[in-house]
């Protein structure tokens, strides 16, 4: 073993280590230890991954950002600070196919091993295809990509087997971009994704939090879990309406994952550069902490990015290495804190090396250093806010009214949907002394409060028309286009209703009007409620239990306009056999919309819809295309000479009186 001894091993960067990772220190005149002292091997909680092999990939002119230095330059910060000697430093080794497997194609692997054997003319042939990619290849890029991804896994495994409760993969290239069929933008191989599903393979860990805060969206990593409630994917980035790399909408906030995953993708894609420490601490408390307690991981990696730290010209945003430090600190308190910080971008050395160092200190038990007062700009609480209303369809601890950006005159303000409810409300009781209908429990009065009204003789009247909408039609002229600014004065609410209110009391029927558009996340959602679009069904459901099946009413017609009528089918869906023994008339008009269904495998609620419905459609509707097909579950579909919907229901109004004077006919009134 030249210039090694027994007991002893060297690292990467030949400097000499015991196996446990303490330096060993030559002397002259070495100090005996005394016989009855026993030796004792340091207690590590901390570890890292780190080979210079790992720089092999580099560039053939030296000017790529992603270039080797930028492991080295982190490692020597946390050694120069005396911090290296307190970590334990885990083995590495290249990633394995079955690992790699896991998340990647068979293809992809032999892409990425591929390169490894190509010639020096081979790669300058091929520098356009790997640019187009966002990539560069050398020979020693296959090596270090699978050392890279098998470092990973191997500080995860070393967190989740319990041999240490934190680590520090120092590797690149970086992976976060690299999706399950292509390698792109920097990336080879996920190294991130590949480590949590073979951790999730080997060891009793199930739910992993992954939060990424390298600046540009990890597409790659939600990609490998979007279907997947096991792993939550949190990425905040810039977006820029999907202009800023990796480009495209699937880093967007809507972007929420899909079929069991779906939730479980948290984007908080930021509007521009420039973003600093009060705002991702601000989306840090608002967003990622309360989603992350509520997912309870059991072990949480952080792709840590460091390009959005000050002074990186790709980020251009200002986190300074004491934010990183307490997004660090916060993260650590989750999964009982069983960490591991996992390197991916971030190009301006300095800027990356003073970061990781700060991350450095947290993950070995030091406090995070004191940030001065700061507020986060409009760009970032705007953003959080729109998160927080998204979000809010899936998690319970999310909750948009926290954190709506504070206008300066917010306390003196009423938003127009409040403004156009106390108008009817008001309408309604001065015209035809309609009350409001209380709903008893606190999300439905949040939501739906004031926009249920009826007749003082709906509980009486023996027939009941229930007249199921949104708003009226705001007409709105502006001075300009520039501006925006609204000419009052020639702006007015076309309220569509009123005349079929008003003969309906001179009918005397008893009328329930309900406004199924909900006030926007009053408060946090159910965790039951999935999506904000089951609000109007849930309140008309609640409606028909607990007061229309409770009346006297021998007739009821239901009355459904614009968005009321989807709302309308999924309460007869719910309740087929009521409909079919109480209700005798469904009146749709749905103007521009899609004519609501009945389901397929009702077979007795399609023949009855299909007798006792119309569905009032513009000559113009879709429905009656070329390659359409009006079906039975539509309903008896009838077209209007009118193509603006606002106009629809006045002009039918004269067909809606004589379906519903036919439907009473020879019932009791």
């Amino acid at each position: 073993m030249d210039g090694q001894v027994a007991g002893t091993s060297m690292d990467v960067d030949g400097e000499e280590y015991h196996q446990n990772q303490v330096p060993v220190l030559r002397s002259s005149s070495p100090v005996q230890r005394a016989s009855s002292v026993p030796h004792r091997l340091p207690h590590f909680t901390v570890g890292y991954v780190y080979s210079a092999d790992m720089m092999l990939h580099s560039s053939a002119t030296g000017e790529h950002p992603e270039q080797p230095e930028r492991i080295s330059r982190i490692r020597t910060a946390i050694r120069d600070a005396n911090l290296l000697s307190k970590m334990k430093q885990i083995p590495i080794r290249p990633v394995k196919q079955d690992e790699a497997l896991l998340v990647h194609s068979q293809e992809h692997w032999h892409k990425v091993l591929a390169i490894q054997s190509m010639t020096q003319s081979e790669i300058f042939e091929s520098e356009a295809y790997y640019e187009s990619l966002s990539l560069y290849v050398t020979s020693g890029t296959t090596r270090a990509a699978r050392l890279s991804c098998g470092g990973v896994i191997e500080a995860c495994l070393a967190v989740a087997r319990g041999e240490l409760k934190k680590a520090f993969a120092i590797v690149r290239p970086p992976g976060h971009h690299a999706e399950p069929e292509e390698h792109m933008g920097f990336c080879f191989f996920n190294n991130v994704a590949v480590a949590a599903k073979v951790t999730q393979f080997l060891t009793p860990v199930r739910k992993i939090l992954i939060l990424d805060w390298d600046v540009h969206h990890g597409n790659g990593t939600q990609r490998a879990f979007n279907d997947d409630d096991s792993v939550l994917y949190i990425s905040l980035h810039r977006y820029e309406r999907g202009q800023f790399y990796p480009c495209g909408s699937f880093g967007s906030m809507e972007s929420c994952g899909e079929g069991a995953g779906l939730g479980y993708s948290v984007n908080i894609p930021w509007p521009r550069k420039g973003m600093t420490d009060a705002d991702y601490i601000h989306a840090f408390q608002q967003i990622v902490m309360p989603i992350g307690m509520e997912f309870a991981p059991d072990l949480v990696i952080i792709s840590a990015g460091f390009d959005a730290a000050a002074g990186d010209d790709l980020g251009e945003c200002f986190v300074s290495p004491a934010g990183y430090a307490h997004m660090t600190h916060m993260l650590a308190g989750l999964a009982g804190g069983n960490l591991v910080v996992a390197l991916e971008g971030g190009y301006n050395l300095d800027s990356i090396s003073n970061s990781a160092l700060a991350v450095a200190r947290i993950l070995l038990g030091e406090a995070p250093p004191e940030l001065s007062p700061m507020v986060a700009s409009e760009a970032g609480t705007e953003t959080v806010w729109q998160v927080a209303m998204e979000q809010s369809k899936y998690w319970k601890s999310v909750n948009p009214k926290a954190c709506e950006p504070r206008e300066e005159v917010e306390e003196i303000s009423f938003s127009i949907p409040e403004i156009l409810k106390g108008h009817r409300q008001h309408f309604l009781y001065t015209q035809y002394q309609m009350l409001q209908v209380p709903l008893m429990t606190k999300m439905f009065e949040e939501r739906f409060g004031s926009q249920v009204m009826c007749t003082s003789d709906f509980l009486e009247n023996p027939t009941i028309i229930v007249f199921v909408h949104e708003f009226g039609n705001l007409r709105i002229e502006l001075d300009g286009k520039p501006t925006c600014d609204v000419q009052m004065e020639n702006s007015y609410l076309i309220d569509f209703s009123k005349e079929l209110i008003s003969w309906v009391r001179k009918e005397n029927y008893a009328l329930l009007d309900v406004n199924v558009f909900p006030r926007p996340f009053a408060s946090p959602l159910p965790r039951g409620h999935k999506h904000v679009e089951s609000w109007p069904r849930d309140v008309l459901t609640y409606l028909w239990d607990n007061y229309l099946q409770l009346s006297g009413a021998k007739n009821i017609i239901f009355i459904g306009h614009g968005p009321g009528c989807h709302a309308l089918m999924e309460l007869i869906e719910h309740r087929p056999v009521n409909m079919i023994r109480y209700v005798n008339a469904v009146i749709q008009v749905v103007g521009n919309m899609k004519i609501p269904l009945i389901p397929k495998d009702a077979e007795e609620l399609r023949t009855w819809y299909s007798k006792n419905s119309i569905v009032i459609v513009h000559p113009e509707h879709p429905a009656f295309a070329p390659e359409a097909k009006i079906l039975k579950r539509h309903g008896r579909v009838l077209q209007i000479d009118e193509s603006k919907p606002i106009k629809l229901i006045m002009k039918a109004l004269p067909l809606i009186k004589d379906n519903i004077k036919q439907s009473l006919v020879g019932k009791p009134q």
